[in-house]
């Protein structure tokens, strides 16, 4: 194997590590960004369905 093969195979798997470092940096910034906005959501308060567990209709 000559020496210019060798080097393309290691920049192919020097490019691919990168790439998913890359990705990872990415999508951890993504998640955070996501946390953070649920986080600053003002709490809302659960309303009860107007008509659901009220009556039961239950045949035998």
């Amino acid at each position: 194997m000559d020496i210019n093969s060798m080097m393309a195979s290691q920049l192919r798997s020097l490019q691919s590590t990168v790439q998913m470092s890359v990705m990872t940096k990415a999508l951890s910034m993504n998640t955070a960004a996501a946390t953070e906005m649920l986080d600053s959501l003002p709490a809302q308060p659960v309303a009860a369905h107007p008509t659901k567990g009220i009556s039961v209709d239950v045949k035998a």
